[in-house]
């Protein structure tokens, strides 16, 4: 559907023909509605105009912080913002939880236990993951942020050029709390049990103003244990169609995990004006686990190593601060300079032991590995023109990554297996630069137009003692149009289109030809290394959407997008000795959606009607790969369907407000290659709650997660003119019961 030009030559984007919208009886009473709430609004006060229902009702949609302005309804770049009531609406203890509820959102993994944040239903690294406007720095976890810490969460669908355009599915920017002018003291503490095992976190947050200083300083701390069964089987049939090897093995998994962490910001105003701001957070975590499997064989040869006991520790620390100076010019130009540094540590060990039919493997492997780095940038602001806001900046970032490890095998008996031995160091460097200017112009009352290029350049290198140094070097020109068009004789209703050059860069340590190896070998279960070799993915994106607003704060919206993605990346596996997996670019892939999006009261429909509010999302998305042959030669790992449906229930007579969400994520059936597949069933997870206001500080929230606490399977295949071997896994999931309690003072 594109022609796509070299990567340093900016194309002509024509400005498509927006479609034009005949307005329905309903439009026209809303329409009427407006008009009234205008008239009110614009008149002399009277007390009967004080308790009117459509500004009371507008006012839970304005989440912007600004009074009156509604980025969402707004702003010509499409986004979604989810205020920090909703973000700690369910007593989440993880960012993850808290983003599998928002439109066009899914989370990999088993259900409860997290994973590779997806939009558009795409696998994890096409969406970009943002925080405070700057990408995450590498090696940092959104599991060491506790939701009380965040302001806001922007889902932005298509790309910007002062943003990162590495964000072929889109981005999600988490916006720390900010300090505020008057003072806040909020102390929060919960417990929780899973599956009999406890958990418990408290949170502490203070702000307050100081002369022209204000400040904000939130800590948290969280506990919480866990066990977690697990079984898998592996069965391989022949080309005859005979089964010539069944194993099954079953999992018990039981660990603790510990954080800590405090964030801090102040803000100063000089005495010109200007602005400096000083934001920080410090998180430590510690994680352990002891794992036992147990294998046997039904048919067939039995495996190398038939018991498996493990122990693993994981500890990390995370720190983070940025400095951002905002300077005032003349003509109401303004000039924003930021700096920030980053130290991300973490260190692990494992001990394992594995008995099998003639030998013994007793393997000790740790490791440290550390991300430091810092990032600048700037942005200078030039509203010379009126009805244009033209901005032009630059950002950039360098990290350097360095990693050891260290394994050690002891192995009794004789048999086929030697020991391996080795210490492994190997560091790499990352260099980004980017250059981007825009411009958003109010055409007319209608139409406004986002116009913006943005020129992103990465240099990657990386040594170590098991191979030579390598060198790759990445660049990308992004045109950017996105126009957003108010539909004549009607206030509620509007359309947006988009156009975007985005990529996707290999992360570094896809690209380190480290070899891990599995205990035993396999197709299903093969070793992973990364390839020197990869290059940047490269997408040109088509978005396109309506929203209907109605006149008590709800939404009702569809959104389409297009991608076309060159050199796309895939996990192939071939046998050079052993099974090993590894990442290679492999032609053109095309995915598309759409996306339905819901929001509104009750008494939107009926007057008298109790306080409900309904919020509901369904996406569709599909895709295909040139090079893999079909049916189901979709993207890996991609979502076809997703959907959540919640209600909040306030009652009039009690202080109480119920609730709960449940979300679906289909999976199915993925060829991935010419010789590998894999299958996943689909997922459903409900969450409620019940929040009780004691009075306007106090309140205590109980909720359930994963109520229905579905088990998950998946399975992947690989065939060849022998036969086909299939890998089944089965994860047993729990509900999660929380209650917090949270006082103001």
């Amino acid at each position: 559907m594109f022609s796509v030009p070299s990567h340093f030559r900016l194309a002509l984007i024509p400005l498509s023909v927006l479609l034009a919208y005949g307005s329905t009886a309903h439009a026209q009473q809303a329409q009427e509605e407006a008009d009234k709430t205008k008239q009110k609004q614009t008149a002399p006060a009277k007390p009967a105009a004080t308790p009117a229902a459509p500004t009371g009702a507008v006012q839970k949609v304005q989440i912007s912080g600004a009074k009156g302005y509604d980025e969402r309804r707004q702003d010509t770049a499409s986004k979604i913002v989810v205020t920090q009531e909703d973000i700690v609406r369910y007593g989440d203890t993880n960012i993850g939880d808290v983003l599998k509820r928002l439109p066009g959102v899914t989370i990999g993994g088993v259900q409860g236990r997290g994973g590779a944040i997806r939009m558009r239903g795409l696998g994890a690294g096409y969406t970009q993951i943002m925080l405070n406007g700057e990408p995450s720095p590498p090696g940092f976890s959104l599991d060491s942020l506790a939701p009380d810490n965040i302001e806001r969460i922007e889902v932005i669908r298509a790309a910007t050029a002062e943003l990162s355009t590495q964000s072929i599915a889109g981005a999600i920017n988490i916006v720390l709390k900010k300090a505020i002018v008057t003072a806040q003291r909020e102390l929060k503490f919960g417990f929780s049990e899973e599956n009999g095992k406890p958990g418990v976190n408290a949170s502490l947050q203070l702000s307050d103003k100081v002369g022209k200083m204000s400040y904000s300083v939130s800590g948290n701390v969280n506990h919480g244990e866990f066990g977690r069964p697990d079984s898998s089987t592996e069965v391989f049939t022949d080309n005859k169609g005979q089964v010539t090897l069944s194993r099954k093995s079953n999992t018990e998994s039981e660990g603790k995990f510990q954080s800590i962490g405090i964030s801090p910001r102040i803000n100063w105003v000089l005495d010109n004006g200007d602005m400096l701001t000083s934001q920080s957070f410090v998180n430590a975590n510690r994680f352990t686990n002891r794992n036992q499997q147990t294998t046997d064989t039904l048919i067939g040869e039995k495996p190398l190593f038939l018991d498996e006991y493990s122990n693993n520790r994981s500890d990390s620390t995370s720190i983070r601060t940025n400095l951002t100076y905002v300077r005032k010019l003349a003509d109401s130009a303004k000039l924003d300079v930021r700096f920030g540094a980053n130290y991300n540590q973490r260190e692990g060990d494992n001990n394992s032991n594995a008995k099998g039919v003639s030998q013994t493997l007793v393997r000790t492997y740790s490791s440290e590995n550390t991300d430091n780095g810092f990032t600048y940038g700037g942005k200078y602001t030039a509203p010379f023109v009126e009805d244009h806001a033209l901005a032009a900046g630059w950002d950039g970032g360098y990290s350097k990554r360095s990693d050891s490890n260290t394994r050690r095998d002891v192995i009794t008996g004789t048999g086929p297996i030697t020991a391996f031995n080795a210490d492994e160091e190997y560091s790499a460097n990352v260099n980004r630069l980017a250059l981007f200017v825009q411009d958003e112009w109010n055409y007319t009352k209608n139409l406004s137009i986002y116009a913006g290029v943005r020129w992103e350049g990465i240099d990657t290198s990386s040594k170590g003692n098991t191979y030579a140094e390598i060198k790759n070097r990445s660049s990308v020109l992004s045109p950017i149009l996105q126009t957003l068009y108010k539909i004549p004789g009607s206030k509620n209703d509007q359309v947006r289109l988009g156009i975007t050059r985005t990529y996707k860069a290999p992360d570094t340590s896809r690209l380190v030809p480290r070899r891990f190896l599995s205990t035993n070998n396999s197709a299903t279960s093969p070793d992973n290394m990364g390839n020197p070799n990869l290059k940047p993915e490269l997408a040109w994106g088509l978005d396109a959407g309506f929203e209907h607003y109605l006149t008590d704060g709800g939404i009702l919206s569809v959104n389409f997008f297009l991608r076309r993605i060159e050199d796309f990346t895939r996990t192939s596996i071939v046998n050079d000795g052993r099974w090993v997996a590894m990442p290679t670019n492999d032609g053109l892939a095309t995915t598309r959606g759409v996306e339905f999006d819901a929001k509104f009261p009750l008494r939107s429909l009926m007057e008298d009607a109790p306080a409900i509010d309904f919020r509901a999302n369904l996406a569709f998305n599909s895709s295909t790969v040139n090079s893999v042959p079909g049916p189901n030669n979709r993207l890996d790992s991609q979502t076809p369907v997703s959907a959540n449906f919640g209600v909040d229930y306030k009652l009039d007579d009690v202080p109480l407000t119920l609730g709960g969400n449940l979300s679906f994520q289909n999976a199915g059936p993925v060829r991935i290659s010419v010789n590998q597949s894999s299958y996943g069933i689909p997922k459903r997870v409900l969450d409620v709650y019940a929040l009780w206001k004691f009075d306007n500080k106090s309140n205590v929230r109980v909720a359930l997660g994963n109520a229905l606490h579905q088990d998950n399977f998946s399975s992947s295949t690989y065939t060849d003119a022998s036969g086909s071997l299939v890998r089944t896994n089965t994860s047993k999931t729990n509900m999660a019961l929380r209650v917090n309690f949270e006082h103001k003072f």
